[in-house]
């Protein structure tokens, strides 16, 4: 895991700084809450850690793959 310290308003670039993925900004810091600000595509997914739990949860647990039977 990588740890890193950022002031209020400094920014944390994801992927090649010339064509990056999103960029992550602290957004403020009140006491110990920190707000924190995602720039990434629509396309790509961001969910708290407890939103990603429920999303797995929700899936079917599907182990291989279901193929047609052989002379269907």
């Amino acid at each position: 895991m990588l740890v890193i310290t950022r002031r209020e308003g400094e920014e944390v670039v994801i992927g090649d700084p010339s064509d990056p993925i999103g960029v992550v900004r602290v957004a403020g810091i009140k006491g110990d809450r920190v707000r924190l600000a995602f720039e990434f595509p629509r396309e790509v997914a961001v969910h708290r850690r407890e939103v990603a739990e429920q999303i797995l949860e929700q899936r079917p647990h599907v182990v291989g793959e279901i193929k047609p039977a052989v002379g269907s």
